[in-house]
This record gives structure tokens, C-alpha cells and sequence, in this order.
């Protein structure tokens, strides 16, 4: 199986490249250059991180708090966005929130692909004229279902999810209103705003789809507030590792279809999708 190099930016090593091992054979030779943004510690790429890169995707990981991000989006060809414990409105602690809205939305913009998690799409969500806000109804976390709204039928990467697809919650805050134009492609009881699209390729996921299930016991330990919401039959090691089986069943084949959209965005498939006017973005101030 051939080997693509991962630019891997940590805060101890800015520059050295890591190997990893990429089945690129689907989409040819060449890497899709894919930008993750990871504003948290505590969510990083995990097995999200190991579906793209197994379909055929370089990534260049980035901690805003310690790296730089670019200016422009040139040279990538799609945009991750990863959770964090912070609000998508903490300017003033994490004033680089700012800069990761501004890529969103120039992404969009361009319509370069977005796939958005957690906190990932609510800064999606208010870059492109919707807002988040704290939870009315309390946190929501541990495993659970969404449902597909009937708009999800003829898209590209949620035509071929199941109806009710295993899902991994954890936050507290939720994407209240939606931007002008935006898709909802999934809901939950709880909280309306679980999926949407903005423009024909940027997707924004309310839930997790990334996690390990050591991943989530260190965020049980981590948010006690959450981690009461959740029956701890749920939390058991046998259940965890089913759910999490459950997830890769439902979401590999989704992050692989994002891969193939970022390799060529202008595929005919996504002509209907990209027709008409671009999305008119609020400006956002620091």
C-alpha cells in the first residue's frame, strides 16, 4: 500500500513531516491536501484523521492556539474543522477564533469542501450568518441517534447514510439559527440543527464522529456536567466498542465521499448543487 507524507504540526515539532500509510489508489496518485484545524487538545483527528488519510488524503493538522494558519486557502483542496470546549464566540480568550471563521467562510466563498464537527460547525454555522449560543435544553452527550431530514436525499455525501446513523455527542453549547440558505440534513430530539450544508460542499456535523473510546472516558472524566446526562450502561467498554463500530459503519464511507468531493469539487454531480449565486458571508470583526 503506498505511503503519503502527513504534515503533522504539534507544539513541540512545526515542521517535520510524519509518515503514513494512504490507500490513494481510488483517486490516483496524487494526495488531496486537506487543511485540519484542531482548536482543542482534547479532540484530536483520531480515526477521522485515519479514514482520510486511508482514502487518500495528506493532512496538514494545526492547532490555532500554538500555529499559524494560512491566509489563504491556496494549495488545499478541503478544510477540516474539529471540536473544542470552548464557544464558538470566545473571542476574547481565544481571539484566534476569529481567523478560523474567516477561513470558513472564505471556504465557502470558494467552495472549497468543509467537513465541520462539534464546535467545528458551530463556527461554521455563525461564519456564514447562523448563530450558537448555550444549550436551552442542557448539555447532550454520550452515544446516540440523528435522523436524516428528506432534504438529505439526493446529497452527495448523506444520500447513502442510514436514516437513523449512530452519532457520539458531547457539547453544550448548539447551533440555534442556521445561515440564509443553509441545509438542515439531520436532527435529533434535543437539538433541531445536527447536519447542515452551506453552498454546494461545506458540511457541518453538531456531533462527533472522530472519537475513540478512550477518547470519550477521558471526556466523561473531564466534564462532569456532560457525563451525568449519559446512562452509564452506555459508558461500558463492550457498549463503547460496538458504538464505536457502529460509527465507522455509518461514517468511513462518508469521510471517503468527502475525500472524492475534494478531489474534484466540480465533479457533474455537484453541478445541480453548485448552480447559482455563491453564498452572501456577514463580515466578521476580530
Amino acid at each position: 500500500m503506498p505511503c503519503v507524507y502527513v504534515r503533522v504540526l504539534r507544539r513541540h515539532d512545526s515542521s517535520r513531516p510524519s509518515q503514513a500509510c494512504s490507500a490513494t489508489g481510488n483517486l490516483g496518485s496524487v494526495a488531496v491536501r486537506l487543511l485540519v484545524l484542531q482548536p482543542s487538545e482534547i479532540d484530536p483527528p483520531e480515526r477521522l484523521g485515519q479514514w482520510l488519510v486511508e482514502a487518500g488524503a495528506e493532512l496538514d493538522v494545526r492547532l490555532p492556539a500554538v500555529h499559524d494558519i494560512p491566509d489563504t486557502l491556496d494549495g488545499v483542496d478541503g478544510v477540516v474543522c474539529l471540536g473544542g470546549e470552548m464557544g464558538a464566540h470566545d473571542l476574547e480568550e481565544h481571539p484566534w477564533l476569529a481567523d478560523v471563521r474567516r477561513l470558513l467562510a472564505d471556504a465557502v466563498s470558494r467552495r472549497v469542501p468543509v467537513l465541520a464537527v462539534c464546535l467545528g460547525a458551530q463556527l461554521l454555522a455563525v461564519a456564514t450568518g447562523g448563530d450558537a449560543r448555550r444549550g436551552a435544553q442542557g448539555p447532550e452527550a454520550g452515544p446516540r441517534l440523528v435522523a436524516r431530514r428528506d432534504a438529505s436525499g439526493p446529497d452527495p455525501l448523506f444520500a447513502e447514510l442510514p436514516l437513523t446513523p449512530d452519532v457520539m455527542q458531547f457539547h453544550h453549547d448548539e447551533i440555534h439559527r442556521l445561515g440564509p440558505g443553509t441545509l438542515l440534513l439531520a436532527s435529533s430530539p434535543r437539538y433541531d440543527n445536527q447536519a447542515f450544508r452551506v453552498g454546494p460542499s461545506a458540511y457541518g456535523l453538531q456531533f462527533h464522529i472522530e472519537t475513540s473510546p478512550e477518547t470519550v472516558r477521558a471526556w466523561v472524566r473531564h466534564d462532569a456536567e456532560a457525563a451525568v446526562t449519559i446512562p452509564q450502561h452506555l459508558l461500558d467498554d463492550e457498549h463503547l466498542e460496538q458504538v464505536h463500530a457502529d460509527l465507522e459503519e455509518a461514517w468511513r464511507p462518508l469521510v471517503e465521499r468527502f475525500v472524492t468531493l475534494c478531489a474534484s469539487p466540480d465533479s457533474p454531480s455537484l453541478a445541480e448543487l453548485a448552480a447559482g449565486d455563491r453564498p452572501v458571508l456577514p463580515l466578521l470583526d476580530r
